[in-house]
């Protein structure tokens, strides 16, 4: 027997849930970048530095891989077990990682955190559709975003201080604390009705392997081509051929499966798909932008790494705020596709004024344009998720939003490997035809840093600030139609109502056991509403001639 059940939560119950899951998130989204600050020391210290790419690439690969198997899993058995499992494996990861003494258990700590990782976000946003309904839901999501605007400046930052404090190990213990209140605050305040399985679920593990191994082919292929590979070599071209029949295969595996990891289905809701090709879209410029400008503002602008962090606060704070702004008018006005495809155009126009710099312009006018580009980003993708979950039942959240953040990493992944492969090919040829016969570096770009350049002369600093400037600052103009295209699919969104309930078949035996409370299965509106059509039937049948 089941009940259809709509849960209207007070404040005062989703408070303390939603903070623990925005530190659920920190954890995620703070873990990498304060950990980039401190990544020129760690392998100084441990003496790997021909091992740098593979502390980033394993945590890449691990969290891209158990994005959809987090989100499948956690529809089928429930998102707080899995959210508590993934919460643990990061603390672990982090625990190996404080203690690692080499880089082969560095780059071990990195994979444990990876696979806990792909879970935080993921769960995190998932758990918030079960307790809040989409009409609400659109300033919680707001301010989830705002998470990564804060991490994306405070990251860099705390890892710098705890670099030259209290050391490198830090930046891995300080994920203990963080993790400990996230992880009592799930426990504590996450309260949903136990998943009843008629029958035991039949886990889908050839689709499993199947996606691991494109996935990990695909990121291999944004990770090392250009860089540790030529994009033409039989190591890349070898890694795309695998990549490519892996994943055939994987869409008949799924096309057959039971219970599929990726269901072929969610592609048939049309929202879904446009939603998550224009994130997908989207994502390249963002991490374009945010991978490299810091790179650009201490090369060209002759900041140091830390100034270039400060000089990012407008972009972060641009998001950070329009993030918030925007989902507090979705939840007022239940309205939302005009929203994502004016921030698209918005950051198309950041992307443009960024592509009108040169070495000479104003820091100030740079952070203007960054301001632009955030307001951009907080202006769209939070919501593409929102939209995204607001086609599905509560059921298959967890998988929608695990298959829309998926490909939308793996897009970032491979978007920001080829602007990177094209801004250092670029840049080699730009000093190499700036640079006076027999002057600079003999290594090209390889020892350049920027207290090195800011002590060059001017016949040689000059010359390699402007390379700087023309290799990476024409991108910009190259990504703007990126924007732009995205606001196109978004055109085509069906803005569907925004749910006002979460509604969710609810055994009554879940009811019973107290697992949930009566009262918090109907809205008063609509009890009120049930009520007062009940007394209307009696009194016109108690009307009714012959009575």
């Amino acid at each position: 027997m089941t009940a259809v059940s709509t849960e209207s939560k007070t404040a005062k119950s989703i408070i303390p849930l939603f903070i623990g899951l925005m530190i659920t998130m920190l954890l995620a989204s703070l873990n990498n970048t304060v950990l980039a600050s401190a990544l020129p020391t760690i392998v100084g210290e441990l003496h790997g530095v021909e091992h740098l790419t593979w502390v980033v690439t394993a945590y890449i690969l691990a969290s891209t891989i158990t994005m959809p198997i987090y989100g499948k899993l956690s529809d089928l058995l429930g998102r707080k077990p899995l959210l508590i499992a993934a919460i643990l494996i990061f603390i672990g990861g982090s625990v190996v990682g404080g203690l690692a003494t080499d880089m082969t258990s560095l780059i071990a700590a990195r994979a444990i955190q990876g696979l806990g990782g792909g879970g935080l976000i993921i769960l995190a946003q998932a758990a918030i559709a079960d307790v809040v309904p989409a009409r609400e839901r659109g300033k919680y999501m707001g301010i989830m975003g705002g998470v990564f605007a804060f991490s994306s400046v405070a990251g860099p930052l705390l890892g710098g201080w705890l670099t030259e404090g209290p050391g490198w190990r830090w930046s891995f213990w300080i994920n203990l604390p963080l993790g400990a209140v996230a992880l009592v605050a799930t426990i504590l305040f996450l309260h949903l009705p136990k998943r009843q399985l008629s029958s035991r679920p039949r886990l889908d593990y050839l689709g499993m392997a199947l996606m691991t191994i494109a996935t990990s082919a695909l990121v291999l292929v944004g990770t090392w081509g250009g860089s540790q590979f030529e994009w033409a070599s039989p190591q890349i071209i070898g890694l795309g051929i695998a990549a490519i029949l892996a994943a055939a295969l994987f869409v008949f595996v799924e096309s057959k499966a039971s219970q599929p990891i990726i269901p072929l289905a969610l592609f048939k809701d049309r929202n879904f798909t446009l939603t998550t090709v224009a994130g997908l879209v989207m994502s390249i410029p963002m991490f374009g932008v945010i991978g490299y400008m810091p790179t650009y503002l201490q090369m060209a602008g002759g900041v140091t790494a830390t100034e270039a962090g400060l000089l990012m606060i407008p972009m972060m704070g641009g998001l950070l705020l329009t993030s918030v702004l925007t989902g507090q008018i979705i939840s007022k006005t239940g309205r939302y596709k005009i929203i994502p495809i004016i921030g698209a155009v918005i950051l198309a126009a950041g992307l443009v004024l960024m592509g009108t710099v040169h070495s000479t312009s104003s820091m100030i006018f740079i952070c203007i344009y960054l301001g632009v580009i955030g307001v951009g980003l907080g202006a769209s993708l939070q919501i593409l998720t929102l939209i995204a979950q607001n086609s599905f039942p509560v059921a298959m959240v967890g998988t929608a939003t695990a298959s829309s953040n998926y490909f939308r990493q793996v897009g970032a992944t491979l978007g920001s490997a080829v602007v990177g492969s094209v801004f250092s090919m670029r840049l080699l040829d730009l000093i190499a035809s700036k640079l006076p016969e027999g002057t600079g570096a003999g290594d090209g770009t390889s020892s350049l840093t920027p207290a090195i350049v800011a002590g060059l002369p001017d016949a040689v600093r000059i010359p390699i600030i402007e390379a700087y400037n023309e290799a990476l600052v024409p991108l910009f103009l190259w990504m703007a139609p990126l924007a732009l295209i995205s606001a196109i699919i978004l055109f085509f969104v069906v803005e569907k109502p925004l749910a006002t309930q979460v509604e969710r078949e609810i055994p009554a035996q879940s009811v019973g056991e107290g697992q949930v409370a009566p009262m918090d299965l109907v809205d008063d509106s609509d009890a009120e509403k049930e009520e007062g059509l009940r007394a209307d039937a009696d009194e016109r049948v108690g009307a009714a001639p012959g009575r």
